[in-house]
């Protein structure tokens, strides 16, 4: 059977005086192999679940769909299920899809661009998004707090990310933990591709972490209209959202936020 999201070892608890010994959960972290149509694209260190949404958002994201359908998705494809200890995943476009490239080496839990030859390409495939009103700057800020209440998975672990996708109004569809931040976003939008809800137009992104330019590409390629981070920006992400027509908001915290793109003016309704 696959392994759980997380596991149960000891520890020593340190309280600034004794060590006590006790049980203490920490995430799991397994490599996933993900092919496309026979080939291996990748292979990144994720927590185990949601895995199928994982390899789909992670083609999708990377621009190796090219617009081709998704007929399967399934555990395998260099054995069974079982033997490769579920941590093989095969999305089928029944060779629509473009022959595709595997990336040039294998890629982290904390990076989601190991092995791309370059950021530009990346970002040169994707037309600006198109210029809609998403939620307004009050929702935005008050986004990361109402992801932080469906961490489930960082209440028992404390070692995880996630990423939500929520509605104009704050409502959060759909949230996603993972050890990798990317991971989690391409959890969300496999999902939404999966329910034929991309593009994510009108909608915001929401990220535990910071706002890193490989998750501006994700939320730009999947249509969302803004993307709110808990930390900051990297100036490459200030950059592409400007680029994109995304709405980035950084440092969203106790109802405000740092706001970067758009510099001036822009879609984004003023607070309420």
């Amino acid at each position: 059977m696959p392994r759980g999201r997380s596991d149960t070892t000891m520890s020593r608890r340190y309280d600034g005086v004794t060590l006590r010994r006790g049980p203490d959960e920490v995430i799991v972290e397994e490599p996933l192999a993900i092919h496309l149509d026979d080939t291996l694209v990748a292979t990144t260190m994720r927590t185990p679940g949601h895995d199928f949404e994982l390899a789909v958002g992670f083609c999708f994201t990377e621009g190796l769909l090219a617009g081709a359908p998704v007929i399967t998705c399934r555990y395998c494809g260099t054995g069974t299920a079982v033997d490769t200890e579920f941590n093989v995943v095969s999305v089928d476009t029944g060779g629509r899809a473009p022959a595709p490239t595997p990336r040039l080496g294998p890629a982290t839990s904390s990076c989601g661009l190991c092995g791309s030859t370059s950021i530009d390409e990346l970002a040169d495939r994707l037309e600006p998004l198109p210029a809609v009103a998403g939620p307004s700057l009050d929702v935005l800020a008050a986004a990361p707090d109402t992801l932080r209440e469906a961490q489930g998975l960082f209440d028992t672990t404390g070692a995880v990310h996630a990423a939500g996708a929520f509605t104009a109004d704050g409502t959060m569809t759909v949230v996603r933990e993972d050890i990798g931040r990317h991971n989690a976003v391409d959890k969300v939008i496999g999902r939404m591709l999966l329910d034929d809800a991309l593009p994510a137009t009108g909608l915001g992104l929401a990220v535990s972490g910071r706002a890193s330019f490989e998750l501006v590409q994700k939320a730009w390629a999947a249509g969302f209209a803004a993307m709110v981070a808990v930390s900051g920006p990297s100036a490459l992400a200030v950059d592409t959202a400007r680029r994109a027509g995304l709405v980035l908001m950084g440092f969203a915290r106790d109802g405000g936020g740092n706001l970067y793109a758009p510099l001036d003016g822009g879609p984004v309704p003023p607070p309420a």
